[in-house]
């Protein structure tokens, strides 16, 4: 087999020794070329071009940011040419992505069950989210945000510029401030989709195709505890932004169970084939944990089976 290994440098839990251990292992097992990533977007462009130069598999090492590029580039891959694999490991703070998969979060571990699942020919098809508006059209794992995450998404951003070190003790922080400050106290949103009356007034919204939404630490943050890479899209909103209500949500969401399906100060939606938010003046927005900018409308859909994975 063919691969080639798209490796992050700015990764935050690996080491340039640790990489080489990576890189050496799965090269004894498959013919292996190594691209470092040098700019934002260069992984997609790598991914992009692997079909066409010949690869059966694309590896990445990186955080959730990277394997969001890395999707992108294979899912514009020209239907004349068989688009590769993928395989994510563990590099960034969070690893929702691989998390989710069930994968191991060490490096050295889920390299390992990446060759397993290669060796044994094991591969399964994911559902993704496709995110269309004027700006944009693109892909994303696991969240599109609008409003306060957003918000906080863009916040860590300019602190990370600044020397600081994405961590989940960094983002709880942010969305705490930000909270306080009253910048999420904005009920500008509207969300609808088929088969559902629309919803006006919302101060958040958050669409996941699968669960967790987040990790706080080592914990997984659920307020789409439905939520499968096997369906479509789910939807959590907020119709109420009050201290109490909002302490409340977020005890239920670090809970095993989640937020439940129904209940006071929010909106849950599940299993969408499609849904569109707008908002009255442009708000934040993200998708994968990636600030795109402020946005006054998108439109979100489920593309079923659309990525094949080892493992």
């Amino acid at each position: 087999m063919r691969a080639l290994f798209i490796v992050n440098p700015q990764a935050t839990t690996t080491t340039p020794r640790s990489r080489d251990v990576l890189v050496g292992a799965i090269a004894r097992e498959m013919e292996l070329d190594v691209a470092q990533t040098e700019y934002r977007d260069h992984a997609r462009e790598l991914a992009r071009q692997a079909a066409e130069a010949g690869y059966e598999l694309v590896i990445s090492l990186g955080g959730d940011g990277t394997v969001n590029e890395i999707v992108n580039g294979l899912l514009a891959t020209p239907d004349t040419l068989e688009r590769p694999s993928f395989a994510a490991l563990p590099g960034g703070s969070a690893n929702v992505f691989i998390r989710a998969l069930g994968h191991p979060t060490d490096p050295v571990e889920a390299t390992g069950a990446m060759l397993e699942a290669a060796r044994a020919g094991e591969r399964r098809t994911v559902g993704l989210g496709r995110l269309r508006s004027d700006e944009d059209d693109r892909y994303f794992t696991f969240c599109a945000g609008f409003g306060w995450d957003a918000d906080v998404v863009h916040e860590v951003d300019r602190l990370r510029r600044g020397g600081r070190r994405a961590s989940p003790g960094l983002y709880i922080t942010v969305a705490l401030k930000l909270f306080l400050r009253g910048d999420a106290n904005v009920p500008s949103l509207r969300i609808a989709a088929p088969g559902h009356d629309p919803v006006h007034d919302l101060y958040f919204a958050l669409v996941t195709n699968t669960t967790p939404w987040t990790y706080a630490g080592s914990v997984p943050v659920q307020p789409t505890p439905r939520s499968r890479f096997g369906l479509g899209l789910d939807l959590f909103a907020l119709t109420q932004l009050n201290t109490v209500r909002t302490a409340q949500l977020l005890r239920q969401m670090l809970s095993h169970k989640g937020v439940p399906p129904y209940g006071p100060g929010y909106v849950s939606w599940h299993d969408q084939s499609a849904i569109s938010i707008t908002s009255r003046a442009p708000r934040a927005f993200q998708i994968d944990g990636e600030y795109l900018g402020h946005r006054k409308q998108v439109n979100l859909e489920s593309v079923p089976k659309a990525l094949r994975i080892v493992g």
